[in-house]
């Protein structure tokens, strides 16, 4: 096998077979390859597409690139996201599952761009160590039914070093790349089952709805073809999910949700998503599994498994009672309409790109995060607003002057004027 051949007939759309695509990837991850040829393939790819085949071929040897997790323990679930703005989900479902009796364990990685990452919100409390040995992530999943650490450098280094190549070649937008790049972590999680949340619209990667339900079907039948019962569901991200944008502004509010404070949108998804997960675990049919979701949420019990599980993290588990023990912005400046308005959408993307110059994300992998910054929006899409009420409010510690950031924020919001008739 040479790679100038497997580059030809990728371009010719002519299917590769599994030995193939494993010696492909192998040899790339070990430095055979160099990157100017592997680029080379990946635009083929991004061309003319991989067949379901060469697709399933091409996840399961990125994920036996490295190391497969196996826990002592019987039955575990995961759940992933396609990524969006707001998207705190998995600190909501993680303990309404594990309250269930299911376990969750997942490993999450950081934000980079206008989408935050779960390990950053949950750093965002005082003390928490996400960087965990898998022997600790395992007992406390014993104890809790719940854990999220950090991804291991031993997990999945093909997809690594892929994607920072698909990252600096313009290679990204392939779907059956995506598909093989998060399934080989996944399959690498070594769940029983799993939930898959992939989204469309402003927010998210796939911005089409076609586009995410392609992108469901294939990953959901990857997984099937890996033996694991798999669900893919999809959902919009053409609004924030829930009001707050931020690391610690997402945990008050998976907090205050799960405190019963809050219902709405954020809500009835991580319910649906649960149930899902609760579903294919085997704890009944949908509706009796979001029954038992919800029940977990009233009863205070998933708030239980969330306390304990910060707990036993290092963190401050107090912030389950009190959430003022949260990082506190030093400044915040509030956006107000000056006319009687109506919010017709939002463009997503840009109010996670304000967030993040706020400092609430990373534009590279080195950048400090402000723990404290964030928006938190006082209007969803069909709101009618007066004149002089608050479309969102910014916060930060560390950005002084919200003048620029304030501009691209509102022009994220569309909106028509609704001026009151004059009568004379």
């Amino acid at each position: 096998m040479n790679i100038i051949d497997i580059i030809n007939k990728t371009k010719k759309s002519q299917e590769l077979s599994d030995d193939e695509v494993f010696w492909l990837v192998k040899s790339y991850t070990d430095g055979e390859i160099p990157d100017y040829q592997m680029s080379a393939w990946l635009m083929a790819v991004c061309i003319n597409g991989l067949t379901e085949n060469e697709t399933f071929a091409l996840t399961a040897a990125m994920r036996d690139s490295g190391d497969i997790v196996r826990l002592g323990i019987p039955f575990t679930a995961d759940k992933h996201s396609t990524g969006g703005v707001g998207d705190k989900t998995s600190l909501i479902i993680g303990p309404v599952v594990a309250a269930c009796g299911v376990c969750v364990a997942k490993m999450s990685g950081r934000g980079l761009g206008h989408t935050g990452g779960t390990i950053d919100k949950l750093e965002s409390i005082d003390g928490y160590r996400t960087d965990l040995p898998l022997d600790e992530f395992e007992d406390i999943l014993r104890q809790t039914g719940f854990s999220i650490i950090s991804q291991t450098g031993e997990l999945c280094p093909a997809d690594k070093k892929m994607y920072a190549l698909r990252n600096a070649t313009g290679t990204v937008d392939s779907i059956p790349l995506i598909c093989a790049s998060i399934m080989s972590k996944k399959l690498a999680m070594n769940a029983d089952c799993l939930v898959l949340d992939v989204k469309y619209g402003s927010g998210a990667f796939m911005k089409t709805r076609e586009d995410a339900e392609k992108l469901a079907q294939l990953m959901e039948k990857v997984g099937r073809s890996a033996g694991k019962k798999c669900k893919a569901i999809v959902t919009d991200m053409n609004s924030p999910l829930g009001r707050n944008i931020g690391n610690s502004l997402e945990v008050k509010e998976a907090v205050e949700l799960l405190q019963g404070k809050s219902k709405g949108t954020l809500y009835d998804v991580c319910m649906e998503l649960a149930a899902y997960m609760l579903e294919l675990s085997g704890k009944g049919n949908f509706d009796e599994c979001r029954a038992l979701a919800e029940e977990a949420v009233a009863s205070g019990k998933a708030l239980d498994v969330l306390r304990e599980t910060i707990r036993l993290q290092g963190g401050n588990e107090k912030i389950c009672d009190d959430v003022s023990l949260l990082p506190q912005p030093l400044l915040k400046y509030e956006i107000r309409a000056t006319k009687d308005m109506k919010i017709l959408g939002f463009d997503c993307e840009e109010l996670g790109m304000s967030s993040l110059l706020l400092g609430a994300g990373r534009l590279t992998k080195d950048d400090k995060i402000d723990m404290s910054a964030g928006i938190v929006m006082n209007c969803d899409i069909g709101d009618q607003l007066s004149a002089d009420d608050v479309i969102m409010t910014l916060y930060s510690t560390v950005c002084s002057d919200f003048s620029d950031v304030a501009v691209r924020a509102l022009n994220a919001v569309r909106f028509k004027i609704t001026e009151k008739p004059s009568y004379t």
